[in-house]
């Protein structure tokens, strides 16, 4: 495959203002993905962000870019990025672009394009995509520019899409639920779902200012979501992230439910009924409990790289419907295209009332192993991971972990970071393998 230069494993992201994320390139990259996308015949293309103040400013130069390669635009304002997946499909768009840094703090920001059918673009459409983007922006004739509109019913078709996940015959009645939406772009839409599908929702993280996405808050900081679930005396808590395709829950008593635990409840939920297709794909960061609960129900497992569309790929390959990751991105290719938090939240709470049992219970097979996760910043075009001695603390750590644990260093996909990953029986002994690794990686740095 050809080297990119712009896209990586979740479209293009960065600093705002610095490197990729510059209004210029957003303005080259509407009008390049429009040269590309309009090859097909479709002259319409959807768009929707998160709540970082940035969101205005690339979303006003792709739209520029995209009406200047003579493509209509379709703006929906702050939506989850899931929804703009399904949104893409019911609008029979060429594309969709999301305007998101996820998960990341506010003065970061990202654009990722999902295809037709709610998918991540095929590589080669990526590739045309940065071809285009070397030559000079050519402006069609005026008779020929995009025009723009804007969808303003965009958030109740999402709401009416989400709840139509869940079981007709069951309800949330009497069921009081903890909602943090991460002052992300789910602010204006979970609590209307889990509201309208009975429940009892406290909503914490709601109130976007532009800069406060993420912040102490959403799937990444749990502290805010595990307090008001005891404090409101919930029945559980679910958390999202900052577009909305990432969930983690809490139960009542405040104890913290990843995706591997998710993971967990929906593959078994889904065997219990007879419907699982084949296996589930983890990643490489999924904890080694989540195999061991899978084999005890004799439901086959695989590891894919970390990232969703490394998932989606194994998924594809083995055609098999059910994978995610351990940080919350769930995919239930019965259930979307595409990693959706609140879709995933759903089907948890259909499990729960179709099993009439708690959370707790659903989660009681799996016994998750000790796992710490260290982020090590680094700046610059060097691999530590390549370093000698580097190599030689993960050599040492790997020959006194034996079989009953793993190390895993890789780059973030995402954020200048370098993530160190060591698993065992015994938290205290795996901390400090991971520090002395980290400590290592930080030498070089």
């Amino acid at each position: 495959m050809s080297t990119r230069k712009f896209f990586g494993t979740d479209g293009i992201r960065g600093k705002v203002g610095a490197g990729k994320m510059t209004p210029e390139l957003a303005l080259k990259l509407g009008w390049a993905a429009g040269r590309v996308l309009s090859r097909n015949g479709t002259r319409k293309v959807l768009i929707g962000k998160d709540t970082r103040i940035s969101g205005y400013l690339f979303e006003s130069a792709l739209e520029a870019g995209l009406s200047a390669a003579g493509l209509d635009v379709m703006l929906m304002g702050p939506m989850p990025t899931p929804a703009v997946a399904y949104l893409t499909r019911t609008f029979r768009a060429e594309a969709g672009v999301v305007i998101s840094a996820s998960h990341n703090p506010y003065y970061d920001n990202g654009i990722k394009f999902f295809s037709a059918h709610g998918t991540k673009l095929d590589d080669a459409v990526e590739l045309a995509i940065e071809a285009e983007l070397e030559r000079p922006l050519q402006c069609v004739e005026s008779h020929l520019l995009g025009k723009v509109t804007r969808i303003s019913d965009a958030a109740g078709r999402y709401i009416e899409y989400c709840k139509g996940h869940f079981p007709t015959d069951q309800t949330l009645e009497g069921m009081k639920i903890v909602v943090d939406c991460a002052h992300g772009a789910t602010y204006h839409i979970a609590p209307s779902v889990f509201r309208e599908l009975g429940a009892e929702v406290v909503v914490i993280g709601d109130k976007p200012n532009g800069t406060n996405i993420n912040d102490k808050v959403g799937a990444t900081s749990m502290a805010a979501i595990c307090h008001t679930v005891i404090a409101e005396k919930a029945d559980l808590g679910i958390a999202l992230d900052g577009d909305g395709d990432r969930i983690m829950m809490v139960t009542k008593d405040g104890q913290v439910v990843d995706g591997d635990q998710i993971l967990f409840i929906l593959a078994s939920d889904t065997h219990h009924r007879g419907l699982l297709r084949g296996g589930v794909v983890g990643t490489q960061m999924s904890n080694l409990g989540l195999e061991l609960a899978l084999k005890a129900l004799d439901i086959p497992f695989a590891r894919s790289k970390v990232g969703d569309r490394y998932v989606m790929e194994l998924l594809g390959e083995k055609d098999w419907r059910i994978g995610g990751e351990n940080s919350g991105h769930i995919v239930n290719l019965d259930h979307g295209t595409t990693g959706d938090g609140i879709v995933a939240g759903i089907q948890v709470l259909a499990a729960m009332c179709r099993r009439n049992l708690t959370l707790e219970q659903l989660i009681a097979p799996i016994k998750l192993l000790p796992q710490v996760l260290l982020n090590v910043s680094f700046e610059g075009t060097h691999n530590p991971l390549a370093a000698e001695d580097v190599k030689r603390a993960v050599a040492e750590v790997e020959q006194k972990l034996g079989q009953s644990g793993r190390v895993l260093l890789r780059k973030s996909g995402t954020e200048p970071l370098i993530r160190v990953m060591v698993e065992g029986t015994d938290e205290v002994i795996v901390r400090q393998h991971a520090e002395y690794i980290a400590a290592a990686v930080k030498q070089l740095v």
